[in-house]
């Protein structure tokens, strides 16, 4: 049986730039800003990196396929450099491939990088393709907003949840990343909005209105990963450590059987549950103080606090009325704004979430800092839709010296 990687690999540095409309900035500016503040963060040099992953979900402004983009842009010392792309969960793809790497041996020091360009395309806009971009607003399963929208209408149907109760549900978790976005000086959305606002917006697919879909931004984020030992023969002395890092993919039987309704995502149940095991959690819903979940959608942030096992089957929506995820609640979730108000640059958005985790856990996170310092977290990413995804959890942990 597979050991795991549990404690193997430490959280070196990390960076993250403000995500948004970065028109007057190329990918490789992105990336060399993410990658400046990581290094700074680590202490090291470039020429201590032994392998890197690039993460680009979409390359809608072609980047190519491979990592030499990145290696010319951070001047990364000759190699091996590798560019991965898994819709949504690419950021977290990279991390994977760098964690490994120090994991088995084959790297003292890796590094991952997730990096979009997406403004510039017009995409999540009008379905029209420009400046070289393969995909658009409508895909060959129909559209984002329509797929998460039969999601919340499955999940009404399954546990006899009404419209009224799950569209304020919905509206809560937006008010409350754009309340978390506004203290965030990175995010790309720092407006606070009212319930009203939200469950008064114009509807893109019901039941989801403009204010239940996030957007797409421009941005970059980095993580440079060694061992323990490593990191505390440079110096550190509290280092966050990855508890786990497990990926599920879809194999088909969403939508070639009978036996899903619809009204859950199945891979991001496998993910966690192979995660739990390989971070020796028992009880998620106490052991956990902290996570970043993929909230394409309200409904998609709502419906994972089950999908987690943290909300009891059916109750996802009470505990998100009830505050359980505030910034102040039992478990935060998305403190930095999430998805919705950080913003969604693709294939960044894995390696945003484990960044602000990090920055929690060491207790740099600001103004939007929790105050009982948290000792687990945990981030999920979903790439595809709810019938063909890819899930993504990593787990990752304060060691005090």
């Amino acid at each position: 049986m597979p050991s795991g990687i549990k404690d193997k690999v430490a959280i070196l540095g990390m960076g993250c730039i403000r995500f948004g409309e970065r028109f007057a900035d190329d990918a490789e500016h992105l990336m060399v800003e993410a990658y400046d503040e990581a290094l700074a963060d680590a202490g090291i040099e470039t020429s201590r990196i032994d392998a890197a992953w690039l993460a680009v979900g979409f390359d809608a402004l072609n980047i190519g396929p491979s990592g030499i983009p990145a290696s010319v842009a951070l001047r990364l010392p000759n190699i091996a450099v590798t560019k991965v792309e898994n819709y949504c969960a690419s950021g977290t793809e990279a991390f994977r491939g760098a964690v490994y790497a120090v994991a088995s041996g084959a790297a003292d020091i890796a590094v991952a990088i997730g990096v979009e360009k997406l403004k510039d395309t017009g995409y999540g806009g009008l379905p029209v393709r420009t400046r070289g971009t393969t995909f658009d607003m409508i895909g060959v399963v129909g559209s984002a907003p329509g797929n998460f929208a039969q999601l919340a209408s499955a999940y009404r149907a399954r546990h006899g949840v009404s419209r009224d109760d799950l569209k304020r549900a919905m509206a809560h978790v937006s008010v409350k990343s754009h309340a978390n976005g506004a203290r965030n000086p990175k995010a790309h959305l720092r407006k606070t909005i009212d319930i009203d606002t939200v469950l008064n917006a114009p509807m893109v697919a019901d039941p989801l209105g403009l204010y239940d879909c996030c957007g797409v931004s421009d941005g970059a984020a980095v993580a440079i990963v060694t061992t323990p030992e490593i990191a505390r023969s440079l110096g550190k002395r509290d280092i966050v450590t990855v508890k786990a890092l497990q990926l599920a993919t879809s194999n088909g039987w969403e939508f070639q059987g009978t036996g899903w309704d619809g009204s859950y995502v199945p891979t991001t149940r496998m993910a966690a549950t192979k995660a739990y095991k390989e971070a020796g959690i028992a009880d998620p819903a106490r052991q956990l103080s902290l996570m970043e979940v993929h909230d394409c959608f309200s409904i998609t942030e709502l419906v994972t606090m089950e999908d987690l096992f943290i909300s009891k089957e059916g109750r996802g929506w009470r505990d998100v009325l009830d505050g359980r995820f505030d910034a102040d609640g039992d478990i935060p979730c998305q403190i930095d704004g999430g998805l919705k108000c950080f913003g969604h640059p693709v294939g960044a958005s894995g390696l945003r979430m484990i960044y602000e985790n990090y920055l929690q856990l060491l207790g740099r996170a600001g103004e939007r800092q929790r105050s009982e310092p948290p000792v687990l977290a945990l981030s999920h990413n979903l790439g595809g839709m709810p019938n063909q995804s890819i899930a993504a959890v990593a787990i990752v942990g304060l060691d005090k010296a």
